[in-house]
C-alpha cells in the first residue's frame, strides 16, 4: 500500500499529459484534490498501514526500499494536508487554465518527491527524492516568470545545488566507510567503527546540506526572496512543507536512525537552531512586507525543531516532531491569510494597511490564532511543542539554549502583534472600505487549519495524561 503513495501521483502525472488536453485540464484540480485527500484518509486509517518496512519493484531493474513508522505517517499526513491547502489557494489565486494545469503537474512532481523522502530507507534514494522535490520547487518559485521571482529562483537553485554537492560528497564518504547506502547498514557500520576519522566530516557535511535545504542561518539567503517572490500558493507549499521535509524531517530521521547522537552533532544542531531562532525573529520584526515577515518567521520556527532535536533526549525529539507538525499548520494558515489579504486589499505592504479585521473578520481572527500559536501562547498547539522543547533543554542542562528558546517566543509575540496592529487592528482606511472576505477557496482552509491548531492545543494535555498500555 505504501508504494501507491508514490506510484499513484506518478501515473496521474502521465495520464494528465496524454492527449485530450482540454479534458485533462478540467480534471486536473479534482484529481489532485482526490489524491491529497486520499493520502490524509489512508494515513489516518491504521489498518491500511502495516508495521515495519515495505518495498516495491518498478521493474526488475529498480527497487525502492520503503520505511513505515509513526514519524513517516505523521509526515505523510502533513504532506497531504499542506498540498490540499496549496491547491485550494491555487484555485483562488491562479486564474488561467493553462497556468493552473501546469501548476498541478508541478504539484504532482512535488508530491512524488516529498512522499519518497519520508518513506526512503536508504540515503541515496533519499537524496534522489529530495532533488525531485527541489526541481519542482525551483520552477514553482519562478512560476509567473517575473523578474524578482526569476532572481529568487536562481538564488535558490545555486544554494540548493551547493547543498546537493555537499550531500553527495557525504554520501560518497559514507559509502566508502560503510559499503552500503541503507539506513540500518550505515548505522551498524558507524557503531562498529566509531574511531574512523571520516565519520564526523561526513556527518557534518551532510548536516550543512540540510541546513541549506531548511533555510537556517547562515544558509538562509534564498528563503525570504523565494517566499516573497513566489505565487501565494507556492509560499504555502514552501513554508508549510518543503523546508521541513527536505530539512527538518531529514535531519530528525538521519540523526535518530542513522548517525546517532554525539556531542559534536548535538552542539551543532543546538547552535544553528538557536541562532536561527533569534536572527529570524529579529529580522521578521524589521519587515513591512507581509509574506517576507512570515518567511523570516519560518527561519525562526524551524530553528526550534533543530534545537529540540539537538537536546539529545526523547523529550526533545517529541517536542521537535510536534513543533514540525504545528508549524505545518499555523504557518500554512498564515500564508493562506497573506494570500487573502493580498488578493482583497491589493497590497502586501503592512504599513499601508489598517483595520482590515472590520472587513475581513475571519482572516483577522484566524491570523491572530495562528500567530499566537507560533508565539507559544496557551492553550494553542504551538505552546505545548515549545514548552516541551524548553523543558527538554532545561532538564538536559542546556540552560542558555532554553533561555534562547523563551526569548525567541517573546520576539515572535512582538512581530505577530505588530502584524496584527498594522494589518487588522485600528481604524480602517478609506481605500479599504470596500474590501471583503476572500472566497470559499481561502476561507475553508483557513477555518480548518485554525480549528486544528485550537483543537490540538486543547486536547493535547489530556492525551499526554492518558495511561500507556
Amino acid at each position: 500500500m505504501l508504494s501507491g503513495l508514490i506510484l499513484l501521483p506518478f501515473f496521474s502525472l502521465i495520464i494528465l499529459n496524454l492527449p485530450f488536453r482540454a479534458l485533462m485540464r478540467r480534471l486536473s484540480f479534482g484529481l489532485f484534490q482526490c489524491l491529497a485527500l486520499a493520502q490524509i484518509i489512508l494515513v489516518l486509517s491504521p489498518s491500511v498501514f502495516l508495521s515495519g518496512s515495505s518495498s516495491f519493484g518498478v521493474d526488475r531493474f529498480f527497487k525502492f526500499n520503503l520505511i513505515n513508522d509513526n514519524l513517516t505517517r505523521l509526515m505523510l499526513l502533513c504532506i497531504g494536508m499542506v498540498l490540499l491547502v496549496t491547491v485550494f489557494v491555487c484555485r483562488y489565486t491562479i486564474k488561467g487554465p493553462s497556468e493552473r494545469f501546469n501548476f498541478i503537474n508541478l504539484l504532482l512532481i512535488a508530491l512524488i518527491g516529498t512522499n519518497g523522502v519520508v518513506m526512503a530507507n536508504d540515503i541515496f534514494s533519499l537524496f534522489v527524492f529530495m532533488e525531485i522535490t527541489a526541481v519542482a520547487s525551483f520552477i514553482l518559485v519562478a512560476f509567473h516568470k517575473k523578474a524578482d521571482a526569476l532572481e529568487a529562483a536562481f538564488k535558490y537553485i545555486i544554494l540548493s545545488e551547493f547543498a546537493a554537492v555537499l550531500m553527495l560528497t557525504a554520501i560518497a564518504l559514507l559509502l566508502f566507510i560503510c559499503g552500503s547506502a541503507s539506513f540500518p547498514a550505515i548505522n551498524a557500520a558507524l557503531k562498529n567503527s566509531p574511531q574512523n576519522f571520516l565519520i564526523m566530516p561526513a556527518i557534518g557535511i551532510f548536516l550543512c546540506g540540510l541546513f541549506v535545504k531548511a533555510g537556517l542561518v547562515p544558509f538562509h539567503a534564498w528563503l525570504p526572496d523565494a517566499h516573497s517572490a513566489a505565487p501565494a500558493a507556492v509560499s504555502v507549499f514552501l513554508s508549510g512543507l518543503q523546508i521541513k521535509i527536505l530539512g527538518a524531517y531529514t535531519a530528525i530521521r538521519l540523526v535518530t536512525s542513522v548517525f546517532g547522537y554525539s556531542r559534536p552533532v548535538t552542539q551543532i544542531l543546538m547552535l544553528v537552531g538557536s541562532v536561527s531562532i533569534i536572527f529570524g525573529g529579529l529580522a521578521a520584526l524589521r519587515q513591512s512586507d507581509f509574506k517576507r515577515m512570515l518567511a523570516y518567521s519560518s527561519i525562526s520556527q524551524v530553528g526550534y525543531i533543530f534545537l529540540g532535536l539537538g537536546s539529545g533526549s526523547a523529550l526533545g525529539l517529541l517536542g521537535a516532531v510536534f513543533h514540525l507538525f504545528n508549524h505545518a499548520v499555523f504557518k500554512s494558515l498564515l500564508f493562506v491569510n497573506a494570500a487573502a489579504v493580498e488578493a482583497q486589499a491589493g497590497t502586501r505592504d503592512m504599513d499601508k494597511m489598517s483595520g482590515l479585521a472590520a472587513r475581513m473578520p475571519l482572516t483577522g481572527l484566524t491570523s491572530l490564532l495562528a500567530g499566537l500559536s507560533a508565539a507559544g501562547v496557551p492553550p494553542l498547539a504551538g505552546f505545548w511543542s515549545k514548552l516541551i522543547i524548553v523543558a527538554a533543554l532545561w532538564i538536559s542542562g542546556h540552560y542558555v539554549y532554553a533561555f534562547a528558546a523563551v526569548l525567541g517566543s517573546l520576539i515572535t509575540l512582538a512581530y505577530i502583534l505588530s502584524l496584527q496592529r498594522r494589518v487588522f487592528f485600528g481604524k480602517i482606511k478609506a481605500e479599504f472600505q470596500e474590501v471583503k472576505e476572500a472566497g470559499f477557496a481561502l476561507a475553508l482552509p483557513a477555518l480548518v487549519l485554525a480549528a486544528i491548531t485550537v483543537a490540538v492545543g486543547i486536547i493535547f494535555p489530556f492525551l499526554a495524561q492518558m495511561p500507556k498500555f
